[in-house]
């Protein structure tokens, strides 16, 4: 059985005229694998994805992957468009990230049919493994468990961030899916429940902060000291839920930058906290020994 794993999804770092800051791009890399992150997503959601043009992302995976070589790296390439996931695909291959992670097209709401030729197109981009990103809260649609076995049929689709938050829809997906296909949660408060349904691990945003702490609840799931991994969980799940008090990733940058790590404002349409977001933000932190 593979190893419980904690993959955090980078935040994009900023200076002040909001251009990305690729050195404190590479030092937040090496950073989250000194706090125990064992892979790291570049250019998701948590990144801004959205706001970055094609030859920022480019140069954001070249970046990180010098700066933690070794270290598992999943581009993120997906959009609304499959021709240019196709093709932004085809040039992260060339930066040497090891995987590719595709959202769901969001806005134009595709069938079924539509979701498996658009992930078929961008797994025959390239023959790295590709990582499908279900979250129907930002995307609107639905990746059904029937779409996803047809698609793991497809040899180098070998991974789903599922961020459904259905465990229902979890339960089908396992059994629907080759054992040594590789679930992961989407959603931090979600990482336990899901590992007791068969889930591999969680690409996390909550690890920018936690990261330790996450680790030592994945490694008491592995070891089956269940009744440490669920008092761990409930001790973490306040910081999980509330880094989504607002849209994210406001509140996990900001916290970074409240913690001494600048990484800069947000671009247009994400806006900065306002003072009193900024007052919940910083008693979460410091109600959870995160900031003194």
């Amino acid at each position: 059985m593979l190893q419980a794993q904690l993959l955090t999804a980078m935040v994009t770092p900023f200076d002040r005229e909001l251009h990305v800051d690729y050195d404190k791009a590479a030092d937040l890399a090496r950073y989250l694998v000194r706090q125990g992150s064992q892979g790291l997503v570049v250019c998701g959601t948590t990144g801004e994805s959205p706001t970055l043009s094609k030859e920022e992302k480019l140069e954001l995976f070249r970046c990180v992957r010098a700066a933690v070589p070794g270290v598992p790296l999943w581009a993120g390439t997906g959009s609304y468009d499959t021709a240019a996931s196709v093709a932004l695909t085809k040039a992260a291959a060339a930066t040497g990230v090891d995987g590719i992670l595709a959202v769901a097209p969001y806005y134009n709401k595709p069938t079924q049919e539509g979701l498996y030729q658009h992930y078929k197109a961008i797994a025959g981009a390239s023959d790295l493994p590709v990582m499908v990103y279900n979250i129907p809260g930002r995307s609107v649609i639905n990746i059904l468990p029937a779409t996803m076995a047809r698609l793991a049929e497809i040899q180098n689709i070998r991974a789903l961030k599922e961020a459904t938050g259905n465990m229902n829809q979890m339960a089908e997906l396992r059994r629907a899916l080759p054992e040594e296909f590789v679930i992961y949660s989407g959603d931090d408060s979600m990482t336990l429940p899901m590992l007791a349904l068969g889930a591999q691990g969680v690409v996390s945003v909550a690890a920018h902060l936690i990261g330790p702490a996450m680790r030592e609840m994945l490694a008491a799931w592995e070891a089956g000291e269940r009744a440490k991994a669920l008092e761990l969980h409930l001790q973490l799940y306040p910081v999980f839920t509330g880094l989504f008090f607002t849209t994210s990733p406001v509140p996990v940058k900001t916290a970074l930058s409240m913690l001494g790590m600048e990484m800069g404002g947000f671009r247009l349409p994400l806006v900065e906290l306002d003072p009193a977001e900024r007052e919940v933000l910083a008693k979460l932190l410091k109600d959870h020994g995160i900031m003194a």
